[in-house]
């Protein structure tokens, strides 16, 4: 039987632009469109029945739509109850995201460009930063963490353990991953070699690494990258950022 667990995130993250106008449209579907749409379509089947047995004079036969519909109702509870962990896990997933690009945003004030959700082929890269330390992407993972006990991961500079076990798929494999595709996509449309560091964070979870560990790509709680920007050289001039900030931007638009 697995631990209980709950979400890292503390506090809902804020609102993000033009929640109002996505929440008034669910709405609207939901009130205005669903029920409509739904009853419709069970009138145009119950219909379509009635002049199937008027046209072939059959008798009633409520034994094959009982059968069916039983087997419909089995199949949808088993779908929903499938469905469920996916659903929380999505919802966790974007409120970690929507959390760390809050905090990002704040570091607009520190020269650096801040880019959101950019879609690879198959894959996306949840934030970039481009500023003075250079050309960042951030992977986010809102993992759950446990009930009692310490949250905390250990890093030894490949692969992550938490509470003991190692997870399916490697977010550092990812992120050195999506690090190299934004660093041929940079070069490519710029025509200049920037060298782009990846960053996984971990709200809410304690990270227990060594300064080794940090060469090559930083494994973080979200509040520490700050201090880790801070504290990284400058590696990129202000037109530099403007320019691979432009080209991203004009990728980003074309998506």
């Amino acid at each position: 039987m697995n631990a209980p667990t709950k979400s890292p995130i503390k506090d809902k993250p804020l609102r993000h632009p033009g929640q109002s106008l996505e929440e008034a449209r669910y709405k609207l579907f939901e009130d205005k469109l669903e029920t409509p749409l739904m009853l419709a379509m069970i009138f145009v089947i119950l219909t379509a029945m009635e002049w199937w047995r008027y046209l072939w004079a059959r008798p009633p036969n409520p034994y094959i739509f009982t059968v069916l519909t039983v087997v419909l109702v089995m199949f949808a509870a088993w779908r929903v109850w499938k469905t469920r962990p996916q659903v929380h896990a999505l919802k966790q997933g974007a409120e970690g995201e929507k959390a760390v690009g809050q905090f990002l945003e704040r570091l607009r004030e520190s020269g650096y460009h801040v880019f959101h959700d950019l879609i690879g082929t198959g894959f996306n890269v949840d934030h970039v930063l481009i500023g003075p330390a250079g050309v960042f992407t951030i992977e986010t993972k809102t993992w759950s963490k446990p009930v009692r006990g310490e949250a905390k991961i250990v890093f030894d500079g490949e692969q992550l353990t938490t509470v003991g076990r190692v997870p399916e798929r490697n977010p550092v494999v990812q992120a050195r991953a999506q690090s190299s595709w934004l660093k041929g996509l940079l070069a490519e449309s710029t025509g200049r070699n920037y060298d782009v560091f990846p960053v996984v964070v971990f709200p809410g979870w304690y990270i227990e690494q060594s300064n080794d560990c940090l060469r090559n790509i930083w494994v973080l709680e979200p509040k520490a990258l700050t201090k880790f920007l801070a504290n990284a050289p400058q590696k990129l001039e202000p037109d530099e950022v403007k320019l691979a900030s432009f080209h991203l931007s004009r990728f980003i638009r074309g998506t």
